[in-house]
């Protein structure tokens, strides 16, 4: 998944693991150019997952 498509479904992926992760608050999920990094970092930590894991499941919604 190219960084356009990401952003063009980026609402559905955080509404996803918002329900998916109970502990995931907007300001995780926030999307920001150039700033995806940082974001996965903040679920990293919130869900214990890698950030290949994430990438993965992100990809797969």
């Amino acid at each position: 998944m190219n960084q356009m498509e990401l952003e063009g479904k980026w609402n559905q992926v955080k509404g996803n693991f918002k329900q998916k992760y109970g502990n995931v608050t907007d300001d995780d999920v926030t999307f920001s150019e150039g700033k995806f990094d940082e974001m996965l970092g903040r679920l990293q930590e919130k869900t214990g997952k890698s950030k290949e894991e994430l990438k993965n499941e992100i990809e797969r919604l």
